[in-house]
């Protein structure tokens, strides 16, 4: 097993990618598809794919183009490649490292923290912030839907009273209310 930095590693190896004027969608796709294989192989130094596997988790549909863009991502030194040419075993990868100094910095201003192990960290004040910012939307749009909601209840109402005292069909189907089809009934 490696010692790989997953944040470190796809930060260098995306940065490369800008400036590769070589590479297509294709190939980052087919790279990231490999790179999950590698963090679920738990950074090995090599490890077995299954081509189809590969093929639906990086979105090609073309055996061809797979193979093109595996080979060029090994010609490239973006991985190393050793095809199998046994239907029964899979081909075997090394996956070159990308960003691999030791420790990361981690924060901006005067909240910078460096790890030992590589490990990226975050403030917890972060984290805190961001919930509190969640809270408080959920509190705003609570507080709009209620306040819309009694809006349409009035309206119905008053609609109802309308009607019953002999005013001309209203539009039933125009609504005033902004539906969010997103959210569960």
């Amino acid at each position: 097993m490696q010692d790989v930095n997953y944040i470190k590693h796809l930060n260098a190896v995306f940065n490369q990618f800008s400036k590769d004027s070589r590479l297509n969608p294709t190939h980052i796709s087919l790279y990231i598809a490999l790179f999950q294989l590698w963090n679920l192989n738990r950074f090995l130094e090599e490890f077995f794919i299954n081509r189809d596997e590969v093929m639906q988790l990086s979105k090609i549909g073309s055996k061809s183009t797979y193979h093109r863009c595996i080979k060029e991502l090994n010609h490239w030194k973006y991985i190393v490649y050793f095809p199998s040419h046994n239907p029964y075993r899979g081909s075997k990868i090394k996956m070159l490292k990308f960003g691999t100094s030791s420790g990361q910095v981690v924060g901006h201003n005067n909240s910078q923290i460096e790890t030992s192990t590589g490990q990226a960290l975050v403030p917890i004040y972060k984290h805190i912030q961001t919930i509190k910012n969640i809270n408080s939307n959920k509190q705003k749009n609570f507080k709009n839907s209620i306040s819309e909601d009694f809006k349409n209840e009035n309206k119905q109402k008053r609609a109802c009273t309308e009607r019953s005292r002999g005013i001309p069909n209203m539009d039933n189907l125009k609504t005033t209310k902004n539906k969010n089809y997103n959210e569960p009934l």
